[in-house]
């Protein structure tokens, strides 16, 4: 192997190490496995066991030894130098990929930033960083449209492996989204001021954030709404504009959270059944689609946030139980008034059925009839 090629090509792979943070040890060798698998093809199938590669790290000099003596075949360098070189560009991309594999490793849970580079059957791959991630349809806002070169914010779910290796898996439906935007676009939240205490999520309609802060002075829905909701409204906008957010008062009082959760219904009246832990809700009637929301999401979304089953019924308005309560005495004369007809009706039935009294002895002479009866 001339001294020249191998020098140049030591010098290339240095510097490929070099440039993309990868231990030199783990270059030297990946050249050192391509050399013996090089020479295992070209010079027959004995085994490399008892052969071994000298590698000198200084000017790239190869040597192939078997029982102490050089058996490096005349011409064989260039075909090992093409050979090494095909498997250390292959073993460099797995390392590297397994360099940015460990550093995503510590961004779990946290957003980045990523473009859409192609679709691979439902799944999408996207460009974070040096890399690549999967958004599995499981992990996509079912409310958006997905197009190449598309730059959006990911929430990083986790790596998982795969027949093909480790993938970084993303999401743009998972609730951390929305906690990582809001740390993102409220300096409060970043600092620890104000506390996601609850974030409930149906990705595409409705997000429920309950907040909380423990410093004096400070408003945690005031400071996650920003001036003018324009600290809410970079977050919708983060979410494609197709998602609402509510943010509540976080409370201890399970009555006042509860009524908190159901905004935008107002004029909320809560029951609770501590022993099966449900939240009998009455709401007027011109607030109940509001509670209930669009295929019933408010109040899904607000038992989620709170932990308690929650049932919506309408309230009866003042004019509602008046008209109520007239219809009951209405209701109660007539069924007095039916009882005293049939009552009257059973008397009368009963006066009929008596039997009828003889009539009295006529004190006349019978003789006088008869007679009376003749003259006629």
């Amino acid at each position: 192997m001339p001294a020249t090629v191998r020098s140049e090509f030591s010098l290339a792979l240095n510097q490929v190490a070099t440039e993309r943070g990868i231990d030199p040890a783990i270059v030297m060798e990946t050249i050192k496995a391509a050399i013996l698998a090089a020479y295992r093809k070209d010079y027959g199938g004995e085994d490399l066991e008892a052969f071994k590669v000298e590698l000198n790290p200084d000017n790239g000099e190869a040597k192939v030894i078997k029982d102490g003596n050089d058996v490096t075949p005349p011409g064989f360098g260039r075909i090992a130098a093409q050979t090494a070189k095909q498997v250390i560009l292959q073993r460099i991309r797995e390392a590297e990929k397994q360099a940015v594999i460990s550093d995503y490793q510590t961004k779990i849970g946290s957003i980045v930033q990523g473009m859409v580079l192609r679709f691979d059957g439902s799944n999408v791959i996207v460009e974070v960083g040096k890399t690549q991630a999967i958004m599995p349809q499981s992990e996509q806002n079912p409310a958006e449209r997905y197009h190449l070169n598309q730059r959006l914010t990911f929430y990083v779910e986790g790596i998982r492996e795969t027949m093909r290796g480790s993938e970084i898996v993303v999401s743009r439906s998972h609730k951390g989204l929305v906690e990582g935007l809001f740390k993102r676009e409220v300096p409060e939240v970043a600092q620890g001021t104000v506390e996601l205490r609850v974030v409930a999520r149906e990705a595409g309609m409705r997000t429920k954030i309950a907040v909380f802060s423990s410093q004096a002075g400070v408003d945690p829905v005031g400071s996650c709404v920003g001036q003018k909701g324009v600290r809410v409204q970079a977050v919708i906008n983060e979410l494609g504009n197709n998602e609402k957010v509510d943010i509540i008062q976080w409370s201890e009082n399970t009555k006042q959270f509860i009524t908190a959760a159901l905004a935008p219904a107002k004029d909320v009246e809560v029951v609770l059944l501590e022993d099966k832990k449900i939240a009998e809700v009455y709401v007027p009637e011109d607030q109940l689609s509001l509670a209930i929301g669009r295929d019933g999401g408010n109040v899904r979304l607000a038992a989620k946030l709170t932990g308690w089953k929650i049932d919506v019924k309408k309230k009866a308005s003042a004019e509602t139980t008046e008209i109520t309560e007239k219809e009951e005495i209405i209701e109660k004369t007539d069924k007095v008034e039916k009882e005293e007809k049939k009552e009257m009706e059973e008397n009368e039935k009963t006066e009929e059925v008596q039997p009828t009294q003889p009539e009295a002895k006529s004190e006349e002479n019978p003789k006088e009839v008869q007679e009376s009866g003749k003259t006629e």
